[in-house]
């Protein structure tokens, strides 16, 4: 049940027993908790705008950082309790009613409680319980959350409410986050565009054009921390998941080398390309939320990548953020290849209108002494469209996933139809009636070796011209508008112009910061790539490329 002080918190003068008296034929249709979730710990949606003690409402957390939530709960102005209730505050009245931007599933019912406990903790102690201690975050709805009903981007998970926490957000509580809630994601984290059966097929609003789409599929977690509706917010990135939504809504978003962070408690896509990575609006709360993240754990053994990578002393200093500092003077003696096959023809103007962006931000990052070298790559389009195996072994992916949940059907391919309901589906369906085995598909073996002929050019390339990183637009186009998803703009995912699919298949880390916005008034993001490993690199290029090119700004009024 939830206590008077979370329902003033989240909103209205609410009665003690407000929830206990009220029965759901009192409640709007959008608060109402699905039949089968009723004992869970979470609300997908709550009515209440109001609040007794106004510190929630008064306190700005417009653009806060992890650095100024901390300092100010060390001075006193706030607590987590304060800071807690103040982004439930913006959810209940900017994503589940006013604009709407539809960013958020289930909220958690415990929140609150979790933030008082914490205050209690520092005022005993005197000290934190970890580094993101009252830090409040939101999840992508891909990941497992104790007691919070878990959708993965489909209607056909209503009721699933795991009863434990995914590694990772186990990880992020062990350090003191409070966990708000999950964000909608694209249906099965296999498209790029918002709109999924999850939400009733509304789509997630992009904060700066509300009439334009988010990008998939980490688009609730990009919409969100853009809003300010959390500090931070967990993401998921197999072939550009989080540096998609993160280009188009202005935010910093890291896609680590897979197997740094662990996958378990996820519900995979590809597993040998997923990650979960941060998204934040700064780097250096991007390198702290990483910092958190990572670690090896017995029940993903592909995180023998973060074993490996703190046997080598990764990262430098202890923390991903330690070496931001001097981000300004790693610029000035950079290397940055620029992959021009990659940017979109001058032609189009929606591909011109990034360009434009891209080349702006390079020659400011040229007056501050970045070397650019324009280099090129033979079969490079090739390599990013002909090894994705998608097809061929998601379906067995997912299906491993889902024998873990004996309650929900056992095969995609029982709950995914063949035909598409709406045409952006058609990709996820070809997906969920793949082979049930990847070797079934007599050009999976080709498809394998040519992938990592391609990690092996890239890694050469960089070599070769002695490049810090590859740079290139995320997206070669700015946020498409909503309809776009239906009125034949792309017609199969494969029209859909993302250029995050260089760094998924090659599986290597890879970062994308703001560059600036369009005439238009649309976010336009630098996406940096570099070796495996790189990812402190990586954050101290784009924390430069942050400083000098200072791009990021709030989305426009109400938000």
């Amino acid at each position: 049940m939830l206590s008077p002080a979370y329902l003033r918190a989240a909103g209205k003068s609410c009665p003690a027993n407000a929830l206990s008296s009220t029965t759901a034929d009192d409640l709007p249709e959008w608060h109402k908790l699905d039949e089968h979730s009723s004992n869970d710990h979470s609300l997908r949606l709550f009515d209440c705008t109001g609040r007794k003690d106004l510190t929630a409402r008064m306190l700005d957390v417009h653009e806060l950082t992890i650095a100024q939530a901390h300092a100010g709960i060390k001075a006193g102005s706030f607590s987590a309790e304060d800071l807690t209730a103040a982004y439930l505050d913006r959810i209940a009245t900017l994503d589940k009613a006013g604009p709407r931007i539809n960013s958020t599933l289930a909220i958690s019912r415990t929140a609150l409680d979790e933030a008082r406990a914490l205050d209690a903790h520092y005022r005993a102690h005197g000290s934190f319980k970890g580094r993101l201690h009252g830090v409040p975050i939101l999840v992508k709805d891909q990941a497992d959350t104790a007691g919070m009903e878990t959708l993965y981007g489909s209607a056909a998970c209503r009721g699933n409410i795991p009863t434990e926490d995914a590694f990772v957000v186990r990880k992020l509580k062990s350090e003191g986050a409070i966990i708000l809630g999950k964000t909608t994601m694209s249906e099965w984290a296999s498209t790029w565009f918002s709109a999924t059966s999850a939400t009733n097929w509304e789509p997630t609003l992009n904060p700066y054009k509300l009439d334009h789409d988010v990008g998939g599929s980490s688009c609730g977690s990009a919409a969100a921390v853009a809003a300010n509706l959390a500090l931070l917010a967990v993401a998921e990135d197999t072939g550009g998941s989080i540096r998609c939504p993160a280009s188009f809504t202005n935010l910093v978003g890291v896609r680590p080398t897979p197997g740094l962070i662990s996958r378990s408690g996820f519900c995979p896509l590809v597993k040998v390309q997923d990650t979960p990575g941060p998204v934040a609006r700064t780097v250096e709360d991007c390198a702290r939320m990483l910092d958190c993240m990572v670690g090896f754990d017995p029940k993903d053994p592909f995180t023998g990548i973060a074993a490996t990578a703190q046997k080598l002393g990764l990262p430098k200093g202890g923390s991903y953020a330690s070496g931001l500092v001097g981000g300004k003077n790693r610029l000035k003696t950079a290397r940055i290849g620029v992959l021009r096959q990659l940017f979109g023809p001058d032609s189009d103007p929606a591909c011109r209108a990034v360009n434009e962006v891209l080349n702006t931000a390079m020659d400011s990052l040229r007056q501050v002494g970045t070397t650019f070298v324009d280099v090129q790559m033979d079969k490079l389009i090739h390599y990013m469209t002909f090894t994705p195996t998608y097809l061929q072994r998601s379906r067995s992916d997912i299906n491993s996933f889902l024998a873990t949940k004996p309650h929900l059907p056992q095969d995609i391919a029982d709950i995914v139809p063949d035909k598409p309901e709406h045409e952006f589906l058609d990709f996820t369906c070809q997906m969920a009636h793949g082979p049930l085995e990847p070797t079934e598909d007599p050009t999976y073996v080709q498809k394998i070796l040519d992938r990592d002929e391609f990690k092996r050019k890239l890694d050469c390339l960089l070599a070769e011209f002695e490049l810090d990183a590859l740079a290139f637009p995320d997206v070669q186009i700015p946020a498409p508008k909503h309809v776009d998803a239906t009125n034949g703009r792309f017609p199969t995912c494969w029209d859909f112009p993302v250029n995050t699919l260089l760094a998924s298949q090659a599986r290597l880390p890879a970062i994308t910061v703001p560059a600036g916005f369009t005439q238009d008034g649309l976010p336009v993001g630098l996406e940096l790539v570099g070796m495996e490993y790189q990812e402190q690199a990586l954050l101290e290029l784009a924390s430069g490329v942050e400083g000098v090119l200072q791009a990021r700004r709030a989305p426009p009024a109400p938000l």
